[in-house]
C-alpha cells in the first residue's frame, strides 16, 4: 500500500472496491492532502444495504490525512417533523478526535424540487471544512464585484454615528463567500448520464471548487465513499492524483467509466 501516494493521474488504478475502514487501515499515516466526500447520512438513500460506520471512518480519515491537510465533509440532516442534527453530532466528533472546524460552508441547491408542507423548502447541505492544524493550501476562488474603481467609503464609524469617509479603491474582484450555489440534475450536477445510476451524486463544480481551494497540483485527493467518482474525476481534470474507494463494485464501475471518458475527452481518444 506504500505506493498509493503515487498513482499516475492518467490511469484508473486509483479506484478500488473495498470497505473504506478496512482499506484505510492498510494505508500509511498522513498520506492524503485533501479528502472530499459525502457520507450516506441518516439512511436517506439506499446504498445496496451497506452499513455506514461513522466513527471508524472519521478516525481513519484523521490518521491518513496529512498535517495541514483538509477534509471536506458534505452532509445534511433527515427532516421528519424536525431535523435530526446528525451533521452537528458528526462535526463535534470530528473536533473531539483532533480536527479543527476550519469553516462551515453551505452548499445551496438552485433548483431543489423537495417541498415541505409546514416549513420552507430545504435548499442546502453543510460542507464542513476540517483541517489538521492550519491548512497548508488555500487558493481562494474569486468573483467579480458589482462596483469597482475609486469611491469615498465609510471607515471607523464611532458611537457618535458620524459617517467618516476616505477615498478607497474598490477592486474588480473579491474572494467568494462561504455559501456556494449549484444547479442540480442533468447538466447541473454533471452531463454524465451514467452518474445518475448512483442515488446521490453531488455537483462536479462543487468538488472542483474545493479541490482548487484546498490543494495544489500534484497533491493526492481522496474520496473514501466515492460513489460515481465525481471527486476523482475532478481531481484528475485539475492535475491532482486521486484515490477513490467504494464498497459497491457497481459504483466503482460507474466511476471508472466516467474517468475513462474524461481521459478520452482530454486526450482526444488517444488512450
Amino acid at each position: 500500500m506504500e505506493s498509493i501516494a503515487y498513482f499516475p493521474a492518467q490511469d484508473l488504478e486509483g479506484l478500488f472496491t473495498a470497505d473504506c475502514v478496512d482499506f484505510m487501515a492498510d494505508m500509511p499515516d498522513e498520506c492524503i492532502d485533501l479528502a472530499v466526500t459525502s457520507p450516506p447520512y441518516d439512511n436517506l438513500r439506499d446504498y445496496k444495504g451497506y452499513s455506514f460506520e461513522f466513527e471508524r471512518i472519521a478516525d481513519g480519515l484523521f490518521r491518513v490525512i496529512k498535517e495541514g491537510g483538509v477534509l471536506v465533509w458534505v452532509v445534511g440532516d433527515k427532516i421528519n417533523g424536525g431535523r435530526s442534527l446528525t451533521s452537528f453530532r458528526q462535526g463535534i466528533y470530528f473536533q473531539e478526535i483532533g480536527f479543527n472546524m476550519h469553516d462551515i460552508m453551505i452548499y445551496q441547491k438552485k433548483n431543489t424540487p423537495f417541498m415541505r408542507s409546514n416549513a420552507y423548502t430545504n435548499a442546502y447541505e453543510f460542507m464542513f471544512v476540517l483541517s489538521k492544524g492550519k491548512p497548508k493550501a488555500f487558493n481562494p476562488l474569486k468573483e467579480k464585484t458589482v462596483r469597482n474603481g475609486f469611491e469615498m467609503v465609510v471607515f471607523n464609524k464611532g458611537t457618535d454615528g458620524v459617517n467618516r469617509k476616505n477615498l478607497k479603491e474598490l477592486k474588480t474582484e473579491k474572494t467568494k463567500t462561504n455559501i456556494w450555489k449549484y444547479a442540480v440534475g442533468l447538466g447541473g450536477t454533471t452531463s454524465d448520464r451514467i452518474a445518475f445510476k448512483h442515488p446521490a451524486t453531488f455537483p462536479e463544480k462543487l468538488a472542483l471548487d474545493h479541490i482548487l481551494s484546498w490543494s495544489n497540483e500534484g497533491d493526492l485527493v481522496f474520496d473514501p465513499m466515492c460513489g460515481s467518482g465525481t471527486t476523482c474525476k475532478m481531481a484528475f481534470l485539475s492535475k491532482r492524483k486521486y484515490l477513490g474507494i467504494d464498497i459497491s463494485q457497481e459504483y466503482i464501475n460507474i466511476a471508472k467509466t466516467r474517468l475513462f471518458e474524461a481521459q478520452q475527452d482530454l486526450w482526444g481518444g488517444q488512450i
